[in-house]
């Protein structure tokens, strides 16, 4: 199972993660993005958010 990680440094808010899954990833007051459900990519494509953050602050660890 693949767990996702966001680098907040790294995170420039473009929600595309948020866009392609909803029910991991949300945006967070700080317009930032954020795991909302780290035990969520069997819901969507955790590899597809993460191969289409332009900053490549998504990465995606084995649980």
């Amino acid at each position: 199972m693949l767990i996702p990680k966001i680098d907040p440094d790294k995170c420039i808010g473009d929600a595309v993660c948020v866009a392609i899954c909803p029910d991991v990833f949300e945006m967070g007051e700080d317009g930032k993005a954020h795991v909302i459900n780290p035990n969520g990519c069997d819901l969507c494509d955790c590899e597809e958010a993460a191969d289409a953050c332009p900053t490549e602050a998504i990465t995606l660890e084995e649980a």
